[in-house]
């Protein structure tokens, strides 16, 4: 069995890059850790660092080692955090992980319902990349992952995608533009300034094919992953934008903008994506339950 005390020395040594270092963070003497480190080589077979020099280096099997080691002892003290924190009330810890490509209304009001439980709810968000939060998820540092797509087919990962929802979406300019292009939409918005959501969102692809079909040439003067950037864009008046048609009376208030147009011809669809043992989690049945029945009323 690893010995996790020993692989503790190594990572702490690999981190500060010398054994002195590591002594001074350790309060441990240099024999001390070297000679755990060596005992714990034994056990694995493998040499983890090599003198280069009068310089400690990595092995090819060290630096396959660090990776796991560092993950492990950062979720040593997520937990230890976690456990400090603990009021005398017992919370439900409740970790969603957001892709990026996902309007934060939508998130906030996917969320939302979580807060009204009876139970004590403790939540955290973080926003990634869809293959990192998924690759989280597998090793249970997440219970859920939101997403505008399910769970990648290629993805060698154990998981279960719920359709939240789906809905058309919604243009929106400033009043100066409303003014040169909202007539006869969508047609009116040839030649008109656009800013798109980026390639890695689902929708995108679904815009521009809609706008081929309709043979209407936009002119895309912006993308952007972040869809609260793209809105901030478009509330300076650089070009008209889209956002899901479930949020366009808050984009409006927000924004200060027009609602140029809309279509449903062109949708966004939303999951919630999650490991199969965690779907009776409270948070998670809160959010399946509001999107179905308050958010998205027609949801699949």
């Amino acid at each position: 069995m690893l010995n996790y005390r020993q692989l503790h020395y190594f990572w702490v040594v690999a981190k500060t890059g010398s054994i002195v270092r590591a002594c001074d963070q350790l309060n441990l003497t240099a024999q001390t850790i070297s000679g755990q480190i060596s005992l714990l080589e034994q056990s694995l077979g493998v040499d983890l660092f090599q003198r280069v020099g009068r310089q400690l280096e990595l092995t090819e099997a060290g630096r396959l080692t660090l990776p796991y080691a560092e993950q492990m002892f950062q979720l040593g003290n997520e937990l230890e955090s976690i456990l400090r924190a603990q009021p005398d009330e017992p919370q439900i810890l409740f970790r969603v992980g957001v892709a990026d490509v996902v309007p934060k209304s939508i998130v906030y009001r996917l969320i939302a319902p979580t807060m009204e439980l009876s139970e004590p709810m403790r939540i955290t968000c973080r926003e990634d990349k869809l293959e990192r939060l998924l690759a989280d998820l597998a090793i249970q540092r997440l219970d859920l992952v939101i997403s505008d797509s399910p769970m990648p087919p290629h993805l060698d990962i154990k998981g279960y995608s719920q359709k939240l929802g789906e809905c058309g979406i919604s243009f929106f300019a400033t009043e100066e533009l409303f003014e040169r292009y909202g007539q006869d939409f969508p047609f009116g918005m040839q030649g008109a300034p656009l800013l798109i959501p980026g390639q890695e969102t689902v929708v995108r692809s679904r815009l521009m094919r809609w706008f081929a079909e309709l043979k209407v040439q936009p002119r895309i003067v912006g993308e952007f992953d972040d869809s609260a950037l793209m809105k901030a864009f478009g509330k300076s008046g650089s070009g008209i934008f889209v956002a899901p048609s479930v949020i366009a009376d808050e984009v409006q208030a927000q924004y200060g903008v027009q609602l140029l147009g809309q279509t449903d011809a062109v949708t966004e669809s939303f999951y919630a994506i999650s490991v199969e043992r965690k779907v009776k989690h409270p948070g998670i049945v809160a959010i399946t339950e509001g999107a179905r029945q308050k958010l998205f009323t027609d949801a699949v």
